[in-house]
């Protein structure tokens, strides 16, 4: 067994995947908190949902403790539940199906387009066709990585069958389409502040709507279905007595400590966006020679967000823009030499992710839905070949050469 003196002398990669960004705006506002004596869901957090509901230009924002619990709340707030069946993407991260597990409802997943990501609207169509529609009550688009999905389309397709649509934009703070902020184009969209996102709260999440129902609705939800808030009750007249409660609800309360975190964090949202924008504007310039690497690509009328900068590996060795998707054992081999070279790029010092999981390919999903890897085929592609590069909004030039010129070694070893 090591000792603990070992375990603290690991090495680790000295290029991190992200790096959130925290100054002494973040400690003044904390020790604020602290001094308060006030440190649940209170003044802070109010400021945070404010502040998020201007930047993406929507009425109303709701706090939670992650973006899981705000897709939850969003699924309760619209009734979904047993005997119901909502569409998503397989290649998405877990907790979107999870949130909908939580409901008693079923995932009903749909394969991607590769060069966005995201859900695609004509395997949507498809699979709505087949389905007996009477189920299907809901459909969760994803704006992944910072990309927003194409609402129009999804729009059109709900409405055709009389879907409810809320999208996981958990990547999505910063992203456009057609000056639509990612999140604000379905009934709700649900937020993440995760450390790994542009700007966090440690964990954290919002619903953001143009409901005052919804909004009303999952207020009460996320404080076990209390009829007023603490602080409210605090400084109204009978505040010594407790609220009614005329709905069950769950304790998803962010705290005034990560509400201060998110004001902090959101004053510098701007800055951080742009620097990372123009992080990903170099890593395209310095990739285009490396045939083998495919970065992310942005549709016109859309800004992305660049919550990650995930590429696809064997870009020379398979046509990843086919509708005929290639041969499994192909896509398996390349996985496993995609895996080996993240593997030697780690042991360089430099960070590399597989971008998310294809849902349908995980142990729960596959047994409790007999569900096939290949199913899915472009999700299952983008789970098995895709690689995240680091991308943060302090990273500098210099880091980016070193992280390409390192691909390009490690490729030929």
């Amino acid at each position: 067994m090591k000792s603990h003196t070992e375990s603290e002398s690991k090495s680790y990669p000295d290029v991190p995947i992200t790096k959130p960004e925290f100054d002494n705006s973040e400690i003044d506002l904390l020790r604020q908190v602290l001094q308060s004596g006030w440190v649940v869901q209170g003044p802070f957090v109010a400021e945070f949902e404010r502040l998020v509901a201007e930047f993406v230009g929507i009425p109303f924002a709701v706090a939670t403790t992650s973006c899981t619990s705000a897709l939850h709340l969003s699924l309760c707030a619209l009734g979904i539940g047993p005997g119901d069946s909502v569409l998503m993407p397989s290649f998405t991260f877990v907790a979107t199906a999870n949130a909908v597990e939580q409901t008693g409802a079923r995932p009903l997943f749909v394969d991607i387009d590769l060069n966005s990501f995201n859900i695609d609207p004509s395997a949507l169509a498809r699979t709505l066709d087949q389905l007996d529609s009477s189920n299907a009550n809901c459909i969760i688009p994803v704006s992944l990585f910072g990309l927003c999905t194409d609402m129009d389309q999804i729009s059109t397709i709900a409405d055709e069958h009389e879907l409810i649509v809320i999208e996981d934009a958990a990547c999505g703070l910063g992203a456009l389409r057609n000056n639509h902020h990612a999140g604000t184009e379905a009934v709700c969209g649900c937020l993440s502040f995760h450390p790994r996102k542009a700007i966090t709260t440690g964990e954290g999440g919002m619903v953001v709507t143009n409901d005052v129902q919804i909004a009303e609705k999952t207020r009460k939800l996320r404080d076990h279905g209390a009829s007023v808030p603490d602080l409210e009750r605090h400084y109204s007249e009978g505040g010594s007595l407790l609220p009614n409660f005329d709905m069950p609800g769950y304790n998803y309360r962010m705290t005034d400590l990560q509400g201060a975190l998110g004001v902090a964090q959101m004053n510098k949202l701007e800055s951080v966006l742009r620097r990372r924008r123009a992080a990903a504007e170099r890593y395209h310039r310095l990739l285009e020679p490396l045939e083998f690497i495919r970065p992310p690509t942005s549709p016109k009328g859309y800004q992305h967000a660049y919550q990650s900068y995930v590429c696809l590996y064997g870009a020379d060795r398979i046509d990843l823009g086919s509708d005929d998707p290639p041969d499994r054992e192909l896509v398996d081999e390349l996985n496993r030499d995609r895996n080996r070279f993240m593997a030697r790029i780690e042991s360089k010092g430099i960070s590399v992710r597989q971008g998310t999981h294809a849902v349908h390919t995980l142990g729960y999903y596959r047994n409790r839905y007999t569900l096939d890897s290949w199913d899915f085929p472009r999700s299952y592609i983008a789970d098995r070949l895709s690689i995240t590069l680091p991308l943060y909004s302090s990273i500098t030039e210099e880091t980016q050469v070193r992280v390409v010129d390192t691909l390009l070694k490690q490729f030929h070893e």
